[in-house]
């Protein structure tokens, strides 16, 4: 049992209150409050200031749910009401407005929902997101408790597997792996049940992507393929697991490999039309394949990725794609910044790191490629090494001991 679930415990206990009472005062399903209990589940933020509040513990619940200081707690909007609320609530009145059990309609604002999210990913900071689709989680996990069809009950699980994919992506950026892996899990459980192949796809491929930011290069060759075995062939995953592939094989050193991957993503890439909604982080914008290709070429240490790395930079900074996307203008210049040290040029690849770290769009699971780039200039003697060094020091502590490790 863990420490949530001891307090949770001992306040029942001290309260006289059982399972189903209290999950009627919450309200809450009391499987659920019976799995907090005993420490088989853990509470969302939400859910664990409900029961704060409902059992009087001053605090106590709060601060013993997991990551309620910092990544479950939304923040405010300029009104102080929450953003995310705001967004339930107005989908919960149309539930209302339509029927007293959930219906199409409910679904599919869910579904464009689910889309803005996703839609939001390349641009909004990680802990903000994560937030938002937290509270959309929490919306969908009460209406799966609710009446409705068979064929709605499948849509909204398929929604939930959605949300659950895209807050691991967010937990990963963010360095909070065993809190991401579950979200995976979960992720991949719901893709299974509703047999949609394209989730269980990018579902490997972010587990891919995560053993591959881990160091465990050879693993993340095996995900990407497995995730390639079963992705639908016309889907955005395969794509992408293919993409991964390729970089996983660059950090192994395996040159014949990396650009066999790479050919094999440009064929599938040069027929696609440009999406309608080309930051929708789950649709394949055939611009992204220039980005990729730098940044597989730079960890092959492959001269060619300079050029690749500047054209992209020149793209996002003209909004040629689509609107500005700072966070890939940060990672496009660490990409640069590699293959300037590949190239000899360590004062230019310092000067251009220096522009991606200070820029406040590098999210921590991107840290170790910038520590890189500093390890490297520092051992050529760069003067500009030192201020390079504390101003990556600066955004780890900013992000906290997990950006770190």
């Amino acid at each position: 049992m863990n420490d949530f679930g001891k307090e949770l415990a001992r306040l029942m206990q001290a309260r006289g209150l059982g399972v189903r009472e209290l999950a009627r005062m919450v309200p809450c399903n009391p499987g659920h409050i019976s799995n907090l209990r005993s420490g088989k589940a853990q509470p969302s933020p939400e859910l664990a200031e409900s029961l704060d509040e409902r059992l009087g513990a001053d605090g106590t619940l709060r601060a013993l749910a997991p990551e309620l200081h910092t990544l479950g707690r939304r923040r405010p909007t300029a009104h102080g009401a929450d953003s995310s609320d705001d967004e339930i609530a107005a989908l919960d009145l149309g539930r209302l407005a339509e029927a007293s059990e959930v219906g199409t309609g409910t679904v599919e604002r869910l579904e464009l929902a689910v889309d803005d999210l996703a839609v939001a990913y390349p641009g909004a900071p990680p802990a903000d997101l994560l937030g938002r689709v937290r509270a959309y989680l929490g919306y969908v996990s009460r209406l799966l408790d609710a009446r409705t069809t068979l064929s709605v009950h499948r849509r909204l699980l398929v929604t939930g597997s959605w949300l659950s994919l895209l807050a691991a992506t967010c937990l990963i950026d963010l360095h909070r792996d065993h809190a991401a892996s579950a979200h995976l899990r979960t992720a991949a459980q719901l893709a299974k049940e509703t047999g949609h192949a394209e989730i269980a796809a990018w579902t490997l491929e972010t587990q891919a992507w995560q053993v591959l930011i881990a160091g465990d290069y050879r693993r993340a060759v095996d995900i990407s393929l497995a995730a390639q075995r079963i992705a639908p062939r016309s889907g955005s995953a395969f794509i992408q697991a293919t993409a991964q592939e390729g970089r996983a094989w660059a950090r192994l050193g395996a040159a014949a490999e990396t650009r066999a991957a790479l050919s094999r993503v440009d064929l599938l890439v040069s027929p696609l039309p440009t999406p309608d909604r080309p930051e929708h982080h789950y649709r394949y914008d055939p611009a992204k394949s220039e980005a990729y290709t730098a940044t597989t070429l730079a960890w092959l240490g492959d001269r060619a990725a300079e050029g690749y790395a500047r054209n992209v930079l020149a793209r996002l900074e003209s909004a040629a794609d689509g609107p500005p996307r700072p966070r890939r203008a940060a990672t496009a210049r660490l990409d640069l910044s590699l293959a300037l040290i590949a190239a000899g040029r360590h004062d230019e690849a310092a000067r251009t790191a220096l522009e991606a770290i200070t820029s406040g769009r590098i999210v921590p699971s991107s840290y170790w490629r910038a520590r890189e780039v500093i390890d490297a200039v520092a051992e050529r003697g760069v003067p500009e090494a030192r201020e390079l060094a504390d101003a990556y020091g600066d955004i780890c502590r900013d992000a906290g001991p997990s950006a770190l490790t």
